[in-house]
This record gives structure tokens, sequence and C-alpha cells, in this order.
């Protein structure tokens, strides 16, 4: 029983993360909703000028973001020996990362073609 952790703890380590995810979404739904009011009285003023979205820029950015992240992970979880699952953690950002890398560069060899 002495290296267990204590009821107090483990309650606040079990609720910490729920409070996060709570928070965060609350973060998330509140910019929504203002900016679709914002988005609103601005079509309704006759301001409205829509921002078009650079997919190109967003993909590569997220694609190498992803990649940085999956490679380190996956370095850290072989490092320590880990073995089945636990490499998951670090391969499924690294594949996501790499297929949006490689959306990118086709997107981009189109457009050159």
């Amino acid at each position: 029983m002495g290296n267990q952790p204590s009821v107090a703890a483990q309650v606040i380590i079990s609720i910490v993360p729920i409070v996060g995810i709570v928070m965060g979404s609350a973060v998330v739904f509140f910019y929504a909703l203002w900016s679709h009011r914002e988005r609103m009285l601005r079509i309704e003023m006759g301001t409205y000028s829509p921002v078009p979205v650079d997919l190109d820029a967003f993909s590569l950015l997220s694609g190498l973001l992803l990649v940085a992240v999956g490679a380190a992970l996956t370095l850290v979880f072989v490092a320590m020996g880990a073995s089945g699952y636990t490499v998951l953690g670090g391969l499924i950002p690294l594949s996501v990362g790499i297929g949006l890398l490689a959306f990118h560069s086709l997107r981009a060899y189109r457009r050159r073609a």
C-alpha cells in the first residue's frame, strides 16, 4: 500500500482531463458562436467579404507538424523498447502527416501541369 497513490490523488488525476476537455469544448463553442454572429452582422451591414481558405498552405503546415510529432513519438516509443499498440501513438500522426504532405505535393504538381 506504500506506493499506491491516495484516493484524493486518484480523484484529482481522473478529474483534470475531464475538466480540460469540457473547458476546451466551451472555448471552441463560444468561438464558433461569436464568429457566426459577427459574420451574420457583417452580412446584414453589407461589409462581409469571404476569405478564401489556402488549402495548400494548410495541408503543408499541418502535414509538417504531424510528421514532426509522429516521428518524435515513434522514436521515443521505439527507444523506450515499447512494442505492439504503444508505437501506434507515434505511427498514426506520422502516417497522417505523410498523407497530408503527399496531398500537398500532388496538388502543387497538378497546378504546374
